[in-house]
């Protein structure tokens, strides 16, 4: 059984993958004081008995590090994976930047993600352990427009388009994260996009309109669901014509999959599922959850 969790978390984002396989990934970090407790008990709990531990930080914006100290401090990652980078800050860094650029030049726990990079486990078996079917779509690292965000943040500006492109692959179901990748960047990697359908599509830049995803992307995308998260209602684009979650109004979504259906749950139970979504009569329960409904792949 595999599981993709993600929290609400206000205007940040913050997720976890229990593969099955030995593998557990968080991706990002953005804890609040009302809810780290809950989300750091949750993350020991579904880690628990996993033999390969890794954190995926797409950008060091704060709203995708904030509880990075307490979260490193409680677990202590060995496996950190980002960009290659030199982002910086103007003013006053935060702790948990410190604790970002501590992991992210640490030569023993930073592992770069650019496109096609491969590691065991994160996309290679052999006799110890199963892969975790992550691959990384995005950055090609000599595009130019991606040399000019890596500059920028360098600068000080904002790491945005620094963002990588990451598909986790699980049977037939497939999610895609692509950070706070703005639209510019993204039609950077549309001319470059090989691996097309995707199942979920997480809305970059929580569901901005500035993190549009382009008409020519989406048609190679082809989502059965977006996911758009927990910008500012009147700053969200909510994408007419496909199926959608608003985070916002959803609250923590849970994805679970055990072969033919990818179930789907939410925290808040007034939602109601989209017209896209299936019945699979032997979902599982959670507590604390509301079944939404499945999707099924051909």
């Amino acid at each position: 059984m595999s599981k993709v969790k993600s929290f609400s978390v206000g205007n940040g984002d913050m997720f976890y993958i229990r593969h099955n396989s030995d593998n557990f990934t968080t991706i990002d970090c953005c804890l609040t004081d009302d809810v780290k407790d809950d989300i750091l008990d949750e993350i020991e709990t579904e880690s628990s008995g996993k033999g390969i531990k890794r954190f995926i930080s797409t950008h060091p914006d704060d709203d995708h590090i904030k509880g990075l100290v307490e979260y490193d401090d409680k677990f202590g990652i060995l496996n950190f994976y980002c960009v290659d980078n030199n982002t910086t800050k103007k003013g006053t860094e935060t702790d948990d930047f410190k604790r970002y650029k501590k992991l992210r030049d640490d030569s023993k726990k930073s592992f770069e993600l650019k496109k096609g990079c491969k590691r065991k486990w994160m996309n290679e078996s052999d006799n110890e352990r199963d892969g975790a079917g992550l691959y990384c779509l995005w950055p090609i690292t000599d595009n130019d427009l991606y040399k000019e965000a890596l500059e920028t943040a360098a600068d000080g500006g904002s790491p945005n388009n620094i963002s990588p492109a990451i598909k986790y692959l699980v049977g037939k179901f497939s999610f895609l994260w692509m950070g706070d990748m703005e639209t510019d960047m993204q039609e950077e990697f549309d001319k470059k996009v090989t691996n097309t359908h995707k199942t979920i599509v997480f809305a970059p830049h929580h569901g901005r309109k500035t993190g549009h995803i382009p008409k020519s992307l989406m048609d190679k995308l082809t989502p059965k669901l977006v996911i758009v998260g927990e910008a500012p209602s009147d700053e969200l684009d909510y994408y007419s014509g496909y199926d959608t979650i608003t985070q916002n109004t959803a609250g923590d979504i849970l994805f679970e999959t055990n072969g033919d259906y990818l179930d789907i749950f939410v925290s808040e139970d007034g939602y109601n599922k989209t017209d896209g979504m299936v019945t699979n009569a032997n979902h599982g329960s959670h507590d604390g959850m509301k079944y939404l409904g499945s999707i099924k792949e051909d």
